[in-house]
């Protein structure tokens, strides 16, 4: 990931996320070690996260909103990865129930935002940051959150507007996971640690992507620590209300060796390249190459 455009100076790298702490899940190695390697690392996050499960005592003592807590851990995670900039959206989390609560007072839940109104905001820092990459989700949202989806649809439109606005190229890769290698990764989890009742371990059979659809397989395995640092920052996500672990707080809990080994890579598809193409493993490279 050591490409440098010409006259010197570094790439522009922005990470679209839905909420805080997804960076933390699937792309903080690949910022770190781009921000480590002198290029410009700016992290977009569209929602306040207000929705997430959350342990009262990890926030509620300080008389603090999860919102704001969550805001807090976020600046605290892209100080481990060397983030550049960030920039909150503030849309309302639109929460994983299956029904959508109605919209707060003063905010939109993200999920209803139109995505051309979304789009035309991150296009705005696309062009503030003269961006050579996005970083966005796959098409099912990962795991399939809602906001995750739209995040999906609002990247891709904003990439779209990016490109009509500067006549300049923007490569859109989509973090994603081999599904069969996360379902590994859980099996393995599982057999050291109890999921929580409420946790899905079926929903990955349909979640990420195939291992056919990947693009780029990034080695991070050098930035690991940071990748950590950054999950650990995300402390009111570890656990529930009832004090059970989350999936973070579980992530965290797995040995060193083992969370190296599982963690030491991140994937991206990139969805104008053609299904079987070679795997990328320099991020930057198709970028170098004005392809």
């Amino acid at each position: 990931m050591t490409s440098q455009p010409a006259g010197g100076g570094g790439r522009t790298i922005v990470a679209l996320h839905a909420h805080p702490d997804d960076e933390a899940l699937l792309t903080a190695g690949t910022m770190a070690r781009a921000a480590a390697e002198g290029h410009r690392v700016v992290l977009v996050v569209a929602t306040d996260g207000a929705q997430g499960l959350a342990d009262a005592s990890a926030y509620g003592a300080k008389g603090d909103h999860l919102a704001a807590t969550r805001s807090r851990e976020l600046a605290a995670s892209a100080r481990a990865l060397g983030v550049a900039r960030v920039v909150e959206l503030g849309y309302a989390d639109s929460g994983s129930d299956p029904q959508m609560e109605p919209d707060p007072a003063g905010a939109t839940r993200f999920a209803r935002v139109p995505v051309e109104e979304a789009a035309e905001r991150v296009a705005e820092v696309l062009l503030e940051e003269g961006a050579d990459v996005l970083l966005t989700y796959d098409s099912h949202g990962g795991y399939g959150h809602r906001d995750h989806v739209h995040v999906h649809h609002v990247g891709a439109a904003a990439a779209q507007r990016y490109r009509e606005a500067s006549g300049l190229p923007l490569r859109v890769l989509e973090a994603t996971v081999p599904r069969d290698t996360i379902c590994r990764a859980l099996d393995l989890v599982g057999r050291v640690y109890r999921f929580p009742d409420a946790f899905d371990r079926a929903s990955f059979d349909r979640a990420y992507s195939a291992r056919s659809e990947i693009t780029h397989r990034i080695s991070v395995r050098s930035h690991i620590r940071a990748k950590r640092a950054s999950m650990r920052a995300h402390a009111s996500q570890t656990s529930d209300s009832a004090g059970d672990a989350r999936t973070l707080g579980m992530l965290l809990r797995i040995p060193r060796p083992v969370y190296d080994l599982v963690f030491g890579r991140e994937w991206y598809r990139d969805p104008a390249l053609p299904a079987g193409s070679p795997v990328r493993r320099d991020l930057l490279a198709d970028v170098e190459a004005g392809s």
